[in-house]
């Protein structure tokens, strides 16, 4: 706490703030799918030790939504080895004893989720299950529409980049326009975060995703701040350093991880970068995060995507529904996917890197101070890109800014001087927004449907549909 904003951060006991309804609706149906989740497994476990232990684990699990939903007061984290255990209680402490329905949203949702973990680290039999692992699965089977379609853009677009055709054009202003769709489609990608779709459609994920989707949401980037990234990436490939790194901060799993995966191997195939370095997370965090299992659950999908797409889940044998054949062409592009990513990851240009300061409570103000190993290598890169609402929060601390603040200031010592470069992707899905012109959220609030209008809610920034990409120069 000692290194964060001054300026207010956002409360579950406001009730203008997305933070009031999280915490009174989301929080207990995410607690609520992770219990049958759980409950699912352990009835079909045959171990009795490991199914007693399970029992025990859906017994916590129960506690917890009792606690959110009767306004408990938070306990502390217990011990389960990790060091961030310190910090979770040393903050708890210092907030004084606070309910789950009046205290900081950002602290008690990272809380929630950090405690939802323990009661798995701290069995012998389950200490790495993912309890949102089938829904990531789920949620990605459904996004097969889009991901077909950027398997044959991407095929094709990795073809014309490696013609001698190309190489001999330079176009840079083509080059210009391709980096914007990849970073847009990437933008875009975070509209299947799981922990929002507690009720959506598969229809309703399909119209999420696919090109014509993207082309009606560029109106809806309110701060578009992609030619700055581009400049920055070009200057140092004309530059012909022998490395230029990109990092990026993941968010979701599934779909998102497959457009950050495209975005990635585009970087490398155009030769904007020579290594991408990928930050997922280090435990099951906020429903559908992604841990490096994700990643190879991913690979395998694209290895196999016969078996992965056509094979019949649960819910197809119940409702009597057989998926659809892929075609030989749709097979083929995805096999091209799979062997572009294993090759970039086996030859060292694709790295997964997980650390655990990425699921600590706070903001990332607190990195230079808290992780300074982390914060030095970050410099190194040419680019830092972090993916998504969380990662933004974090970024400007989910303060009540007010929403014509820089984005420069608002991310306080990650900004200017800092050694980072900062290029934020986030479609609105909480309260926080800066970097708008004047104006500009008055009449979000007034002329679209359910902005807020006077009631002090910025609840136009609370469904997905409207986004903000941010770029800082911080060398």
């Amino acid at each position: 706490m000692e290194y964060e904003t001054k300026t207010p951060a956002y409360s579950t006991g406001d009730p203008n703030s997305f933070a009031w309804t999280t915490a009174r609706k989301r929080w207990p149906i995410i607690i609520t799918q992770a219990i049958d989740d759980a409950y699912r497994t352990v009835s079909a476990c045959d171990e009795a030790e490991k199914r007693e232990e399970g029992k025990k684990i859906v017994e916590d699990l129960a506690k917890l939504k009792y606690e959110v939903q009767h306004d408990r007061a938070l306990t502390p984290i217990r011990d389960d080895g990790y060091p961030d255990v310190a910090i979770y209680n040393s903050e708890l402490e210092k907030l004084g004893n606070p309910t789950w329905l009046n205290v900081s949203w950002l602290y008690s949702e990272c809380y929630l989720f950090r405690r939802m973990n323990t009661s798995f680290s701290l069995s012998q039999h389950w200490k790495n299950y993912d309890v949102f692992a089938r829904q990531k699965i789920k949620t990605f089977r459904s996004s097969r529409p889009a991901v077909l379609e950027l398997a044959a853009r991407y095929k094709e677009l990795v073809g014309q980049l490696r013609s001698p055709s190309h190489a001999a054009a330079g176009d840079d202003k083509a080059d210009r326009i391709l980096f914007m769709e990849m970073c847009e489609i990437c933008l875009w990608g975070n509209a299947t975060d799981l922990s929002l779709l507690t009720s959506l459609t598969y229809e309703d994920i399909q119209k999420l995703q696919g090109a014509e989707a993207r082309k009606k949401a560029e109106a809806n980037i309110l701060v578009n701040d992609l030619p700055a990234a581009f400049s920055l990436l070009l200057a140092a490939k004309k530059e012909g350093r022998a490395e230029r790194r990109v990092d990026i901060v993941l968010d979701n799993a599934g779909f998102e991880l497959y457009v950050d995966l495209i975005l990635a191997g585009y970087l490398l195939s155009a030769g904007l970068a020579t290594h991408v370095v990928l930050h997922p997370k280090s435990i099951p965090w906020f429903v559908s995060d992604v841990l490096p299992s994700d990643f190879a659950s991913l690979l395998n999908a694209l290895a196999r995507p016969r078996d992965f797409y056509e094979t019949p889940t649960e819910d197809d044998e119940l409702q009597g529904t057989t998926p659809a054949k892929l075609t030989e062409k749709e097979v083929g592009e995805l096999e091209f996917l799979f062997a572009e990513w294993s090759t970039f990851h086996a030859e060292g240009q694709l790295v997964l890197r997980p650390n655990r300061f990425w699921t600590h409570p706070g903001s990332f103000w607190r990195l230079p101070h808290e992780d300074k190993e982390l914060f030095e290598d970050l410099k190194t890169s040419e680019l830092v890109v972090f993916k998504g609402d969380l990662n933004y929060r974090k970024l400007v601390g989910d303060a009540n800014w007010d929403p014509t603040t820089p984005f420069t200031t608002a991310i306080g010592p990650l900004g200017p001087g800092s050694g980072v470069n900062v290029l934020a992707l986030r479609t609105c899905k909480a309260d926080v927004v800066v970097g708008l012109e004047p104006g500009v959220d008055e009449r979000l609030k007034k002329e679209t449907e359910d902005g807020g209008g006077d009631s002090g809610a910025r609840k136009w920034a609370w469904n997905g549909k409207w986004a903000v990409v941010s770029f800082s120069g911080g060398k």
